[in-house]
């Protein structure tokens, strides 16, 4: 992996930076193609309304494109994971904020996860996890960077094998996967949860919500129990990266036999039309 922090090539933050101490920040990860950034404006667009909602003090984002379109011609595989995180700086040691005018700009570049091909030829196995997602409008929707709740539904997904998992909120409303948004089909009418006590509302979700209006499907946002699963046609998570994959089977509970999804119609009416 290659690392700059603030503009420069670097591998070390200070440790009273706000991103250690608290998790106080938010990040984007974006898809890299062929030396260009995918959905750049969009995710630049991201950092920027999460910034404004955490009240940190904004980078230039001119000079934050024009830094990440550099590194992107910089690199050499065809395909490739930039990520960018921005904390409200160094300083401090208590929770108060004031006096932050410095954000740190954290930019990161990684291999790009291959077993997606594969997943989405064979279809990808999930879990139920045990790990709710706390409920917090005032942080619904956003990639802040207080994840430890995925950290453990990831470990879940670990031991179980799988490779990925259904997540749900504290009252028992599903929400997501661990990285990535869900949509189930029932017919010709498309789900996905209700994002606004919690959960990531990530570009691609956006996307596809924005490809269904219009379409032969009906779309609707919804706060379900996972009991709905048992009677889908067909079950799909998507994510800037992956960006579309179907899953072929959910393991609701380890004594009972996973419920198993054959149809791949949303899948593929979606596939071509997400790759960017």
């Amino acid at each position: 992996m290659s690392y700059w922090v603030n503009g420069q090539p670097c591998q070390q933050i200070s440790v009273s930076d706000r991103a250690v101490a608290f998790g106080d920040g938010c990040f984007t990860t974006i898809h890299g193609v062929n030396q260009q950034a995918q959905m750049l404006k969009e995710h630049i667009a991201r950092l920027t309304r999460d910034c404004l909602r955490l009240k940190i003090t904004a980078p230039d984002w001119g000079e934050l494109e024009h830094h990440l379109t550099e590194i992107c011609t910089q690199q050499v595989d065809e395909e490739f994971v930039l990520k960018v995180i921005i904390s409200r700086g160094v300083g401090g040691r208590g929770y108060s904020s004031i006096g932050f005018t410095q954000p740190t700009i954290i930019v990161s570049v990684s291999p790009f996860p291959s077993h997606y091909t594969q997943l989405q030829c064979q279809g990808a196995k999930l879990i139920l996890s045990q790990t709710p997602v706390s409920r917090n409008p005032l942080l619904a929707g956003m990639k802040h960077l207080n994840r430890l709740e995925q950290v453990l539904i990831r470990q879940e997904i670990d031991e179980a094998q799988a490779d990925e998992a259904i997540v749900l909120d504290t009252d028992g409303i599903i929400i997501e996967c661990c990285s990535a948004n869900v949509f189930w089909r029932i017919g010709q009418t498309v789900y996905t949860p209700v994002l606004s006590h919690c959960g990531v509302n990530g570009l691609m979700r956006q996307k596809i919500i924005a490809l269904l209006v219009g379409s032969q499907y009906h779309l609707e946002e919804v706060e379900r129990f996972a009991s709905v699963l048992a009677h889908c046609d067909e079950v799909i998570m998507c994510n800037a990266l992956m960006p579309v994959l179907p899953v072929k089977s959910i393991q609701i509970a380890s004594q009972e036999n996973p419920l198993h999804y054959a149809s791949r119609e949303l899948f593929e009416y979606l596939f071509l039309r997400c790759k960017i």
